[in-house]
């Protein structure tokens, strides 16, 4: 078992590497929060992306943070932050006053074993709660850290080494997770209203590495990474929520020495999985770069990123804008709208004329940047959610 327990306080330290994700984006798009560098040292930020322009406000501490410290942003404005001292996970609350930076303790949360590692789960649909998994040799604890009554509080332990972590509902009560036992991962179900009740959600093949990467509640659309169709060679593929049509793997979205990232698929498309567009990190020889797939175009169309992009963050509008947030010396905060392809072929998007050439430019000479175009799939795509494969889930997204 993940053996866990509540402390008061703890001290700032930590000895993790530098977190994959460098900003974490609240579900509704309003705020944003990462780690921020100022020459050696390191303190959080809260961007500011519904108003007209972007903005930027520091969050110092006392001193500087660790380079694996985490932060995420809640809906009212106030930053999360994780720390790391002696095996204990320390969780306060930041918020701007004035010129200074005020923090609200929250509690802490130890963790003796020194195989079990904690970590923020992505930002709850809410924006009023924060999760964390503690994940031990042979069990995952799930942790409410923020908003709830008494400080961080231990909601269940769930067999198996857990991983991920996608949420599947807007009201923040269906968790997936991707979890091991026995050797291989299969995706579940987490049922935070039930005391944290298991289901299964993905299971391709018996022996198949099957993992939940990104969910859209609107549309139902799933991205997946499963071995399935190349024993020990994960590949990308879609499905939706509660459909009885098998897991598809597009040619689309499998390129030759490149990684495949889906970070953010469009929202508002009720019921429309096939046109929903998804943004993908594409990272090659060449660095980092942008991907934009639908599953309707059987195409994948690839852009330059500004300058400066926090690889691997953006958001989408409704309208399928794809904003990505970058940082550079002369725009320390900045969100670029990107000009993207629609079913037709044409731009869409108010990118300006700077990112417009840029994609232009990509799309000539970057990176083997030409489009990939996969073959005709059989059969049509469900317009509408029903059970994905062999995973029961109807009654549990429905309500």
């Amino acid at each position: 078992m993940t053996a866990c327990a509540i402390e008061p306080t703890a001290e700032n330290g930590n000895d993790d590497p530098t977190p994959d994700a460098p900003c974490a984006i609240t579900a509704d798009g309003t705020y944003a929060a990462r780690l921020a560098r100022d020459g050696d040292s390191w303190f959080p930020e809260r961007w500011t992306l519904d108003g007209p322009e972007p903005y930027a406000v520091p969050l110092p501490a006392h001193q500087p943070e660790e380079p694996g410290t985490e932060v995420q942003p809640m809906a009212d404005g106030r930053v999360l932050i994780r720390r790391l001292s002696q095996r204990r996970h320390a969780f306060s609350l930041l918020y701007p006053t004035g010129p200074g930076t005020g923090e609200l303790l929250l509690g802490a949360v130890e963790c003796p074993d020194e195989g079990t590692v904690l970590r923020l789960l992505p930002p709850a649909p809410c924006g009023q709660r924060a999760y964390a998994v503690a994940v031990g040799r042979r069990s995952t604890a799930l942790w409410l850290v923020a908003g709830g009554a008494f400080g961080p509080e231990h909601l269940a332990e769930i067999p198996g080494r857990c991983s991920g972590g996608v949420w599947l509902d807007r009201r923040g009560r269906m968790l997936a997770l991707d979890r091991e036992v026995g050797g291989r991962t299969k995706a579940i179900v987490v049922d935070l209203e039930r005391g944290g009740e298991v289901s299964p959600l993905l299971q391709i093949a018996a022996g198949s590495d099957d993992r939940l990467l990104l969910a859209d509640p609107d549309s139902g659309l799933l991205l997946i990474s499963s071995d399935a169709p190349s024993p020990g060679k994960p590949r990308l593929g879609w499905g939706v929520l509660g459909s009885s049509l098998p897991v598809r793997f597009p040619e689309s979205l499998r390129l030759a020495d490149r990684a495949l990232t889906p970070f953010a698929i469009q929202p508002g498309q009720v019921l429309q999985p096939e046109s929903c567009a998804v943004g993908l990190r594409i990272d090659g020889p060449f660095g980092s770069w942008v991907g934009v797939w639908r599953p309707a175009e059987r195409r994948l169309h690839q852009l330059a990123a500004p300058d400066g992009w926090l690889a691997g963050s953006g958001l989408w509008t409704e309208d399928g804008v794809l904003r990505l947030p970058y940082a550079t010396e002369a725009e320390p905060c900045g969100v670029a709208r990107m000009a993207v392809p629609t079913a037709g072929g044409e731009p869409r998007g108010g990118g300006t004329s700077e990112v417009a050439a840029e994609v232009a430019a990509d799309a000539a000479d970057a990176a083997d940047a030409a489009d990939a175009l996969e073959p005709e799939a059989p059969g049509p795509v469900a317009p509408r959610p029903v059970p994905l494969q062999q995973a029961p889930l109807a009654r549990l997204v429905t309500k």
